[in-house]
């Protein structure tokens, strides 16, 4: 065990876990201000039963022992049982505790399936969302983290590379936001109706909280307090800074304007292109990620115009374009250590990505819609239109965001 790995891992976990809040704050300074909490408290909530479903179940479902094809481990440890000695199948022995990695993995089962949220912003049910995080953290999430992050799993022995989570946290998580968007349907009044974000400061706020937050999701997992570590943290600072100006030049050429709005997308979509490919790249391939990621996101945006799907705060263009496009570009740009296009090795990792978008894509994709539908059919996912005018806020939670003149926001003062 070494000291100095085990305080970094654990630093970088509790950068990863403010995340969350972040991405809380993210997603409600742009919804209306009738939905605020609403938001909010989707993102904390994860923070709760993710936690414990992670030490019961999740984790050994991601990491311990496979039970056949590199799909799945078992249960042996479940509840953390024995962690201390447990077998988590690295080629080379971990440097940090075990419990430690457990940790660090939390923060990464927590914060994704809260990327979902965007989408379904305004509308979806408390009490649904709450099934649905459930049910997807133990059958989708685990079960992709085991393909792509555990020695064991088929992704990670056919080589297909994924550093941070473009494939495990982005991709999973957009095309699950897809689905279910399409399965609760759109918001009364969307596309015609213009529904402004309420408090774009707490936008930038989010977005400066996942920024910071992102060197701990990075460069943590390096695994380590060593040069990957120190290359990651500066190719995810150089990406997300460039995607922010390449989408700001294209917000600029196409409406005139460069919006705060756009800078914190732009910031995020190359925060989100970056993670895969964060511990296998040099600056200057990072700085072209992040340009390339900035437009590709910013044009994705029109997607749902043209297809008429309501993703409410741009989930599907910034993570799952992102993710996809991340997790594309790595097999162009790895380094000669690992083996990209550009460095002369050929296209087998290109390959590899390809089929990890592949299989992530139609695994989670059809999993979410089932998981969905059968909530949908159950206990609903979506609000009544009247809770849905009323807002999520007073509607779900009893509770309104900012006090109005005698009433604060848990009802009469006085």
């Amino acid at each position: 065990m070494d000291t100095g790995d085990t305080a970094w891992v654990l630093a970088c976990s509790a950068l990863v876990l403010f995340m969350t809040p972040g991405l809380a704050f993210f997603y409600g300074g742009m919804v209306r201000s009738k939905n605020l909490l609403g938001m909010l408290m989707q993102n904390f909530f994860a923070m709760g039963l993710v936690s414990v479903l992670w030490v019961l179940v999740g984790f050994s479902l991601a990491f311990g022992p496979d039970v056949g094809g590199g799909l799945l481990g078992d249960l042996s440890m479940a509840g953390l049982k024995d962690i201390a000695n447990a077998d988590l199948g690295f080629a080379a022995p971990l440097t940090i505790p075990a419990m430690v990695f457990v940790i660090f993995q939390m923060m990464f089962a927590i914060i994704t399936p809260a990327l979902i949220t965007g989408a379904t912003a305004d509308r979806i049910k408390f009490g649904g969302w709450v099934a649905f995080l459930g049910a997807w953290a133990i059958l989708v999430y685990s079960p992709v983290a085991h393909w792509v992050f555990s020695p064991r799993g088929w992704l990670f022995e056919l080589g297909a590379l994924d550093f941070a989570g473009g494939t495990v946290v982005h991709i999973n998580a957009g095309i699950a936001a897809l689905v279910l968007v399409l399965v609760i349907g759109k918001r009364k009044g969307w596309p015609g109706e213009a529904m402004p974000p309420h408090a774009l400061p707490w936008t930038l706020i989010g977005t400066g909280i996942l920024w910071f937050g992102w060197f701990g999701f990075n460069a943590g997992s390096a695994l380590g307090a060593n040069v990957t570590a120190a290359n990651a943290f500066m190719a995810t600072n150089t990406a997300a800074a460039a995607a922010m100006l390449s989408w700001l030049a294209a917000e600029k050429l196409k409406s005139g304007h460069a919006t705060t709005l756009g800078g914190a997308s732009g910031a995020v979509a190359g925060l989100v292109a970056i993670t895969p490919c964060a511990g296998f790249v040099n600056p200057m391939a990072a700085l072209a990620i992040g340009l390339i990621a900035g437009v590709v996101c910013y044009l994705a945006c029109q997607f749902k115009f043209k297809f008429g799907f309501d993703d409410s705060l741009d989930v599907i263009a910034v993570h799952l374009v992102g993710g996809i496009t991340g997790s594309l570009l790595l097999g162009v740009f790895a380094n000669e250590a690992v083996g990209g296009l550009l460095s002369g090795a050929g296209a087998s990792l290109l390959g590899k990505q390809f089929v990890a978008v592949g299989a992530t894509l139609a695994y989670s994709g059809v999993v979410s819609f089932i998981l969905a539908k059968i909530i949908d059919k159950t206990i609903g996912l979506r609000i009544t239109d009247d809770d849905e005018d009323t807002g999520l806020d007073l509607s779900q939670h009893a509770e309104s965001a900012y006090a109005a003149g005698e009433f604060g926001s848990m009802g009469r003062i006085g």
